[in-house]
């Protein structure tokens, strides 16, 4: 591989919660164990160089005043979903920048239903949008995606409908592909989902943050993409923060092509003067969006799929108990752990923490709306995730 992706990175006192911070009060690393990150969604790999290049060439310059998005920026989007996602047609017209895809999550429900006005998520939910519309007053209601003999998580149709139907439900918020069950969804899938979604006029946005983390085998299709009703329907929000572990640097942005629903979105937006760009994002997603970026994508998908296969089938074959379902993008695993806490008499917390104490920093699944789930991060070097589940094999679910 031309990139580097096997070097064990210290991020301590780096400014990286992922490891100066514990998610848990009172929970320590036992002496003997370093802590392995496998928590919060960003991840251990040094970033691509064409990213540094771009921001040290912009910090030369010693001046950071008002600025505008320039044509390099869109340029640079516009070619991106050519090439990744085969999108043509984009247009700077429909581009906007955003402070994160839960700013515009936050915008377009404040632009499209009112306070304690409900809205249709799947579960398991990321608990971004938990917090987001619970923050704005909106109510959630949540249709559950179901695992089906193969385990692929899937979309209960009949479900969404009935809860559309009953909650008179015209927004909806769709993750693709989906965190953290880790599905990227087909176009057949998408395409009956947008069809429902159309059949009772509801606003779809669409967050597809991890449109390019996608694991060999699978292919990301855009929401919008799937017919034309799909793409003025849909507010999709995109960054190239997960892709390229630049969560820190805060730059999405939307693709919205009906000029009703952008100009909704961007009004919203302007009533904050919060959603106003960065010039250090800007040039860092032109750094990103090179070519140099499609082969370090294209790498990094290749090392992602390693340690799925890896953590997938060790807990297969060494942790019975646990149930998942493989992961077809993200980085992300989300466990089941209910059958081994009732066959060993834990409780979800006392499991939680018997990794912590070994190192292992994880994360409570249950505010995804699971009640005895885990979510694993699984970015980073290949060593340590092995080293990971060999210290979960021997300290806590063997032990």
């Amino acid at each position: 591989m031309k990139y580097d992706f096997t070097t064990v990175m210290d991020r301590r006192g780096h400014d990286a919660i992922a490891v100066d911070v514990i998610p848990y009060k009172n929970a320590k690393v036992k002496e003997g164990f370093d802590a392995i990150p496998m928590w919060v969604a960003d991840m251990n790999f040094p970033t691509l160089p064409t990213i540094i290049d771009a921001l040290t060439e912009r910090i030369g310059h010693h001046h950071f005043g008002y600025f505008k998005a320039s044509d390099a920026y869109f340029d640079s989007i516009i070619q991106w979903h050519r090439d990744r996602y085969g999108v043509d047609g984009l247009t700077s017209e429909a581009i906007g920048f955003e402070n994160g895809v839960l700013g515009c999550v936050a915008s377009a429900v404040q632009a499209f239903t009112s306070p304690g006005e409900a809205i249709l998520l799947h579960s398991p939910t990321y608990i971004g949008f938990t917090g987001t519309l619970n923050n704005n007053g909106r109510k959630i209601v949540l249709s559950d995606l179901v695992r089906d003999e193969d385990g692929v998580w899937r979309m209960d149709y009949e479900d969404m409908e009935r809860k559309i139907r009953e909650n008179h439900i015209h927004c909806a918020i769709f993750c693709s592909p989906h965190n953290p069950a880790g599905r990227v969804w087909e176009r057949k899938e998408i395409e009956t989902a947008m069809e429902l979604y159309k059949k009772y006029e509801c606003v779809v946005i669409s967050d597809e943050i991890w449109a390019d983390i996608i694991l060999p085998g699978h292919r990301h299709i855009p929401t919008q993409s799937v017919s034309q009703d799909a793409k003025n329907r849909t507010i999709a929000v995109y960054a190239p923060s997960k892709t390229f572990n630049l969560a820190g640097l805060v730059g999405s942005y939307h693709v919205i092509y009906d000029p009703l629903l952008r100009d909704r979105v961007a009004k919203v937006s302007e009533m904050s003067h919060y959603n106003m760009g960065n010039v250090l994002s800007m040039h860092a997603l032109i750094g990103a969006y090179k070519p140099e970026g499609r082969q370090w994508v294209d790498e990094l998908c290749q090392v992602l799929g390693k340690n799925a296969d890896y953590a997938y089938g060790f807990i297969k074959s060494h942790f019975k108990g646990v149930s998942l379902a493989k992961p077809q993008g993200t980085y992300m695993l989300y466990l089941d752990c209910r059958q081994w806490c009732e066959d060993h008499g834990k409780t979800l917390d006392e499991l939680l923490l018997a990794g912590v104490s070994v190192g292992v920093i994880w994360q409570d699944g249950r505010p995804f709306n699971r009640p005895y789930s885990i979510r694993m991060n699984l970015a980073l070097p290949y060593s340590r995730v092995v080293e990971a589940f060999d210290r979960l094999d021997r300290y806590v679910f063997n032990a």
